[in-house]
């Protein structure tokens, strides 16, 4: 077992903001206004292409990987069996939790008002935080028993791997088609169509088992981006070499799409290397910013959302659901109305939907902040 991280490592105020920028981000996206059109970067893309949307999730896979290359010399000096109980008590957390949010609340109401239990052999098992916890699981076995390097190199046989699975067990000619691709395939056949997201235009699930395994990468590559930046520090050359290793991801990605598209859906290996690419840019633009040019506008507001990341994701998902039972009168539920009785009525179109989701995200910032305030820090 190699170790490459040999003294305490300092923290750093830019991955903090990281995080607490994709938290800010993920409910944005997920709780948009209703009543009109949104903007078409806050969409995700159908099926190929890319928004600003798309970004959001492996972006958070992206800062567990940074989180963990902080925890991994703690780890490392642990006994095996210790970390495999934390590992694997952790993993089970993270995904349970995921597992009760699509249950949550847990019951409906029939045709004829009655109230009824959901059925639990119709509740989707796969989801954000199971994808959350499952690359967590296999990345931090990785960082445990291999070195950085090695772990670049797992990178590159997954992602052609997964690129090799999906046009050898995809339909013949349609293997990247939402229908006869491999990962709908193989999501049917183990989880069955009881178990899998059905609000899109057919049964099929962006957070499935199998497109699990290249989302992976994007958890080794936010720790070796960690481990990065413990390394070089506050230093320019550490800011410049993050910046070309960027814009040579995103040229290899592009590459990459011409024969194998972008695809957060399927998340496709060149979706990994995008969007791996643009979280290092952005991580060189925040060290600069906060780390070198001591910047401290908004700082304070995106730690709030990075103190307790896990937790507000969830309340987010939880209250808005609540907002989405509650109704208001025959057409609308607490979150339309809201939506389109107030800041429609101020802000017609995109803009209200998207003032909407500020006030939202709002909402859930003052929760973190109060958390704060009373030193509550909860760790999932």
């Amino acid at each position: 077992m190699e170790n490459t991280i040999t003294q305490k490592p300092q923290r750093f105020l830019s991955l903090d903001v990281f995080r607490g920028i994709t938290i800010f981000l993920m409910i944005i996206v997920n709780t948009p206004g209703t009543g009109a059109h949104l903007y078409p970067y806050l969409v995700h893309a159908h099926w190929f292409g890319f928004t600003l949307a798309d970004l959001v999730f492996p972006s958070f896979l992206f800062a567990v990987g940074n989180a963990m290359s902080f925890s991994m010399l703690k780890m490392k000096k642990m006994e095996p069996s210790q970390v495999w109980t934390k590992i694997v008590k952790r993993t089970i957390i993270i995904f349970l939790l995921g597992y009760l949010m699509y249950w949550f609340p847990f019951f409906t109401f029939g045709a004829d008002g009655h109230f009824m239990w959901k059925p639990i052999d119709q509740t989707r098992i796969m989801g954000v935080l199971q994808r959350i916890a499952l690359a967590y699981f296999f990345a931090s076995i990785i960082f445990y028993y291999l070195s950085e390097k090695k772990a670049l190199i797992i990178s590159g046989i997954i992602l052609l791997a997964y690129w090799a699975i999906l046009y050898i067990f995809g339909q013949p000619g349609a293997q990247l088609t939402m229908a006869s691709n491999a990962v709908t395939r193989f999501d049917m056949s183990v989880l069955g169509l009881g178990h899998i997201y059905k609000k899109d235009s057919i049964p099929f699930d962006p957070e499935g088992l199998l497109s699990t395994l290249p989302a992976i990468v994007n958890v080794i590559g936010g720790y070796i981006a960690g481990v990065f930046i413990q390394k070089k520090g506050k230093s320019f050359e550490g800011i410049s070499k993050l910046l070309m290793i960027a814009f040579g991801l995103i040229a290899l990605a592009f590459w990459w799409n011409l024969v194998f598209p972008f695809a957060k859906k399927l998340w496709t290996s060149s979706f990994v290397l995008y969007t791996i690419g643009w979280d290092l840019a952005i991580m060189a633009v925040l060290v600069y910013a906060i780390e070198i040019r001591k910047i401290k506008f908004g700082i304070e507001y995106f730690t709030i959302f990075g103190k307790n990341p896990l937790f507000i994701y969830l309340f987010s998902e939880l209250f808005y659901v609540v907002l989405r039972m509650t109704p208001v009168n025959a057409h609308q539920d607490a979150f339309e109305w809201v939506s389109e009785q107030i800041f429609q009525q101020i802000f017609p179109g995109p803009f209200g939907a998207l003032v909407t989701a500020f006030a939202y995200v709002m909402v859930c910032w003052l929760l973190g902040w109060w958390l704060n305030k009373k030193r509550i820090y909860i760790k999932i």
